[in-house]
């Protein structure tokens, strides 16, 4: 077997990113720790506000599955 190549990503510069998390870099440290630039409160208010989170959406469906099929 042939040892794959790591590939180096040619994108160069910052990422786009929204506006509401505009500075916002993470980084990890030599012990394996997350370092953020913005504090982790903020991050989740905007992921809340952002983002379904799928395991709610997939419990709320099999209830809904539930109920229907009781109503059979």
């Amino acid at each position: 077997m042939s040892k794959k190549e790591n590939k180096v990503s040619k994108k160069q510069g910052k990422p786009r990113v929204h506006k509401d998390l505009s500075g916002f870099e993470v980084s990890i440290d030599q012990f394996g720790e997350l370092k953020t630039s913005m504090n982790i409160e903020k991050i989740n208010k905007f992921l809340d506000a952002n983002v379904d989170d799928k395991k709610l959406l997939e419990k709320e469906e099999k209830e809904r599955m539930k109920k229907e099929k009781k109503q059979k």
